[in-house]
């Protein structure tokens, strides 16, 4: 396959725009910018893709999203975090996908393009020479979030469909999840507030319009529906929860509920602590470590 140049478009409407640096990282990988894998609305939704100096065809859908926000700013930031080096370290081919931001789609949406990448990837296995049922995914923060939803939800394939994007179905082998938003309607014993940490308010999550219009009511139901410990259940992918005790955005208590809720449904689940940890914490490379290992244990 050949891939486009590394920085085949224009970065416009801030912040991105404003980007000049690069995030520190080993550089012990190819990457590839602004792949597409659909279009929404007119809109191309891209991937960067990071392949290992000695791939392994194991391969992790690592969503990108801050806040709800992706863009190449966030990219970087997760760039930054250490999880894509530990992975093409142990041989990963890793694909960023952005599934987009707030401003222009609703949390539902987000997770739909992140079927869709999954189902493009797929689609492109030998391409990417990849194995697709040795597959994982990875999010931080809201990516967690995305990431967990699509995972618990899986679409599966229609052998028949004229698409042949929709002859593959969307499963997953293993999700790790980094501080991962897990119940909108319990978050620190109230209903989450996306405008306390990012000046945004929940409704363009929620709802295409925004929820000025909506009932508490309606507003409950749809954030019930976009929280992952409320789509548990016993057959769901081996989970790895990597938290800090000292998380100011996202508390400790939603991989509490999250851990707890998959291990009564009898699933899988292992759980990495870090004391004193906050939303990252700076030196996260030994949990980054443990995290490649993790899955190349489910996976490899």
């Amino acid at each position: 396959m050949k891939f486009p140049i590394p920085r085949p478009v224009e970065q416009l409407h801030g912040p991105a725009t404003a980007l000049r640096i690069r995030p520190r990282s080993k550089g012990n990988f190819t990457q590839t910018c602004n792949h597409v894998y659909a279009e929404a609305h007119g809109f191309g939704l891209v991937m960067d893709i990071f392949a290992p100096a000695s791939p392994t065809g194991l391969a992790i859908v690592d969503v990108v999203s801050g806040a709800w926000h992706s863009d190449r700013i966030r990219l970087n930031e997760h760039i930054g975090l250490g999880a894509i080096d530990a992975l093409c370290d142990a041989g990963f081919t890793v694909f960023a996908v952005s599934p987009g931001s707030v401003v222009k789609f609703t949390g539902f949406d987000m997770i739909e393009h992140i079927h869709a990448a999954i189902r493009y990837i797929k689609t492109h296995a030998t391409a990417f020479q990849i194995r697709t049922g040795s597959m994982g995914i990875l999010g931080a923060s809201a990516g967690g979030h995305l990431a967990a939803l699509a995972a618990l939800q899986p679409q599966e394939a229609l052998p028949n469909a004229r698409d042949p994007f929709l002859q593959v179905n969307t499963h997953m082998q293993a999700m790790a999840l980094y501080f991962p938003p897990t119940d909108l309607l319990n978050f620190d014993g109230k209903r989450f507030n996306i405008a306390e940490s990012s000046g945004m308010p929940i409704g363009g999550l929620l709802f295409s319009e925004g929820a000025h219009h909506h009932t508490d009511a309606e507003i409950d139901e749809k954030a019930r529906a976009l929280s992952p410990v409320h789509y548990v259940h016993p057959r769901m992918p081996p989970t790895l929860l990597i938290h800090g005790t000292a998380d100011t955005v996202v508390p400790l208590q939603q991989s509490n509920l999250f851990e707890a809720r998959i291990l009564s449904a009898g699933a899988r689940v292992e759980r990495i602590t870090r004391e004193g940890g906050g939303h990252p914490w700076p030196d996260v490379a030994p949990e980054n470590q443990q995290m490649a290992q993790w899955f190349l244990r489910q996976l490899g």
